[in-house]
């Protein structure tokens, strides 16, 4: 019973307890309530505040961008306003020039209509002058023209010749003097024998009793000899004296070799012939392979092929008017590298060049063709420059020569070939040549007569003065000149002379 009480005191004690907590709370939230009801106000009148200040600031700032456009707007049709008085004045300017060009043109096209007038009044003016012309001359207009054409052609070629005259003797002089330096310096530098061709040999035999042994029994052993070496014994009356006779030089060489030999051992017959002759063979090949490298170490030229050495060396036993080929083509080289050194051209091309330029002489008897084809052919198969093959095929000008060092050689070779003793001449070509060159000069017209003199060196050439100026007479010196370097084969230069003169005389009684 006395908890009942207790508990109901706790209830109501707790209960009171619940209604002041609400009290509290209640007060407490009606103040927040309160707090925040301001708070919202306030910041409900900040809002309104900021957004009319907005409002005012957006309709300044339109108001401010209406005039800048009104402005801007203003100003464009400013610019349109003076454009247009622009085109307006352009158009008006074109007016006027189209205007002033019609009024041009319609002038031009009047002055063209005159000009066309004047142009038949002329075209008739001039008719009746060629007609009046062609009365008066007994000449048309077509001959007159020709008439007019060949004067002056004539006129012009006498002062073509005239002025070539004066120019060939201007280059002439400055080209004498300096190739007589040239050739000077060059020939005091070399030194060269005179030689002579030999075409056969001969043997001296101890006794004639040797011939017959060297024919043997029915000419066995002559036979078996000229078969083992190509050439030919002549055995005549001569006393003691045997003759080789053979085209080529080095079968002539050991067939020389070979006889003295066996006359030396006195042992003739077939084997010993045969047994000899491969021996002389083998002999001459050394002998020329030997003059091959002396001849290449001579010139200057290390770098060449064996077997261009072996054939430079067979020109030691050909000869050519009775020079010497092996000595021949080294002054050649000599020469040519010394020019090409004066004129400032290739001096090893020339060098080289003027080494293998007659090579073609030691096997042209084998093949056919020119020795300077042949040559060149060789060179070129042996891995030769194509410079240097050029100057071998040139030398002769069977090619023309397409370069400055092909020239050089070919002065070279001539220079080589025409000094005094180099060469010498049959008769009967020296004779012929003579005769070649007069009959060259008399060929032509106006020709009197005509004379070569100093060995073949000047020709000499009367004309007839009545019918040859002096200015055709200098043309006539040239066209001489041109043909015979076109048709005659000489070493050197042949100088023409045109003689052209007249002599009057009477008698005084």
């Amino acid at each position: 019973m006395e908890l009942l009480p207790l508990g109901i005191t706790s209830v109501g004690a707790f209960s009171l307890g619940v209604i002041l907590v609400y009290l509290i709370i209640k007060n407490s939230s009606k103040g927040l309530i309160q707090k925040s009801e301001e708070r919202a106000k306030k910041l409900l009148f900040n809002t309104e505040h900021e957004t009319r200040e907005l409002l005012l600031r957006a309709e300044n700032s339109a108001l401010d961008y209406r005039k800048k456009v009104e402005s801007e707007i203003r100003e464009l049709r400013r610019e349109v306003s003076k454009a247009e008085k622009r085109v307006n004045q352009r158009e008006e300017n074109l007016q006027k020039r189209t205007e002033k060009i019609d009024r041009l043109e319609q002038s031009v096209n009047d002055r063209v209509k005159n000009i066309s007038l004047k142009e038949e009044e002329v075209e008739n003016l001039s008719s009746e002058i060629y007609n009046k012309l062609e009365e008066i001359s007994s000449l048309t207009i077509q001959q007159a023209r020709t008439f007019l054409l060949n004067e002056i052609e004539k006129e012009l070629e006498e002062e073509i010749t005239r002025r070539v005259k004066i120019m060939e003797a201007s280059v002439h002089s400055q080209a004498e003097k300096k190739s007589q330096k040239i050739l000077t310096t060059i020939m005091q530098r070399m030194t060269a024998d005179i030689t002579s061709e030999n075409t056969v040999s001969t043997i001296v035999l101890p006794s004639d009793d040797l011939k017959g042994r060297i024919i043997g029994r029915e000419g066995r052993n002559i036979r078996a000899f000229e078969a083992a070496t190509g050439c030919d014994l002549i055995i005549d009356d001569t006393p003691a004296l045997v003759t080789v006779s053979g085209f080529d030089p080095v079968r002539r060489e050991i067939a020389t070799r070979s006889l003295t030999r066996l006359v030396k051992d006195g042992r003739i017959q077939p084997t010993r012939i045969e047994s000899i002759v491969n021996k002389e063979k083998s002999e001459v090949e050394k002998v020329i392979l030997e003059a091959g490298e002396q001849l290449i170490h001579d010139a200057g030229t290390p770098n060449i092929h064996p077997e261009l050495i072996k054939t430079l060396g067979k020109l030691k036993f050909r000869y050519s008017y009775g020079q010497n080929q092996l000595r021949h083509v080294l002054e050649t080289s000599w020469l040519a590298a010394a020019i090409a050194f004066e004129i400032g051209a290739d001096v090893e091309v020339a060098r080289m060049g003027g080494l293998l330029h007659d090579i073609g002489k030691a096997i042209d008897r084998e093949m056919e063709g020119t020795h300077a084809l042949i040559g060149a052919d060789l060179a070129k198969r042996f891995g030769v420059s194509d410079e240097i093959v050029h100057c071998i095929a040139a030398h002769h000008e069977e090619i023309r020569p397409a370069s400055i060092e092909a020239m050089v050689v070919i002065c070279a070779d001539a220079i080589s070939g025409s000094r005094p003793g180099a060469r010498r001449e049959s008769a009967e070509q020296y004779i012929k040549r003579l005769e070649a060159l007069e009959t060259i000069a008399n060929s032509y017209e106006g020709v009197n007569e005509t004379f070569a003199i100093q060995a073949g060196r000047e020709v000499r050439v009367l004309v007839n003065p009545e019918t040859i100026t002096d200015i055709e007479a200098t043309r006539l010196a040239r066209d001489i000149s041109n043909k015979i370097e076109e048709t005659l084969v000489y070493p050197g230069e042949i100088k023409v002379t045109v003689i052209r003169e007249t002599r009057t005389s009477t008698v005084a009684r």
